[in-house]
């Protein structure tokens, strides 16, 4: 049927990477949720699974509960920052159900977590785009080859998203543009 997405080839290793490299993104700026909301432990709570899951635990509904309830923090947050910092939380629970189909669309499962620790930190800075550009260039020397070499299986990603989708497509850029030694 014209318009269907092919499949592509995914491993419960490729997804555990992509986890973990999602989870260590939001990690950067969950203190800026915890500093909004110091009792709230959800966002904590939705990396820590997707870390579990990274370290080989299974891809079940704690993944799934915790990501609707960092989703429901960003909601409770008081400041956009920290908004952002629990979406990055949740992005990163969500990032273990990349799905195997070659759609831009799903880059964001892939890089959705780094795009929103990005605006993140930009938003505790005044909104200082040079901060979000360094911290996407942390980003990059963060992901693995095999980040990498996922995200090189999807379509660059896709236009629009506001300012996070500008930073997801610069954060594509960026890993698409890197070569490791064999």
């Amino acid at each position: 049927m014209a318009g269907e997405a092919s499949e592509i080839v995914l491993s419960k290793h490729d997804l555990r990477e992509v986890a973990a490299f999602a989870a260590a993104c939001a990690e950067m700026v969950l203190e800026i949720f915890e500093a909004d909301q110091p009792g709230d432990s959800r966002p904590r709570e939705a990396i820590s699974a997707a870390c579990e899951f990274a370290r080989g635990g299974e891809r079940g509904q704690s993944l799934r509960d915790t990501a609707s309830a960092a989703l429901k923090a960003a909601k409770g947050a008081d400041t956009a920052a920290a908004r952002e910092a629990a979406w990055a939380a949740m992005s990163a629970a969500g990032s273990a159900y990349l799905h195997p189909l070659a759609k831009a669309t799903q880059v964001k499962h892939i890089l959705g977590a780094g795009a929103y620790a990005a605006r993140a930190a930009e938003l505790v800075a005044e909104d200082d785009r040079s901060v979000g550009a360094q911290h996407l260039e942390q980003t990059v020397h963060r992901a693995t080859p095999v980040v990498v070499d996922v995200l090189k299986r999807f379509p660059a990603a896709p236009s629009g998203g506001g300012r996070v989708g500008q930073l997801i497509r610069m954060l594509d850029t960026g890993l698409r543009s890197l070569t490791f030694a064999e």
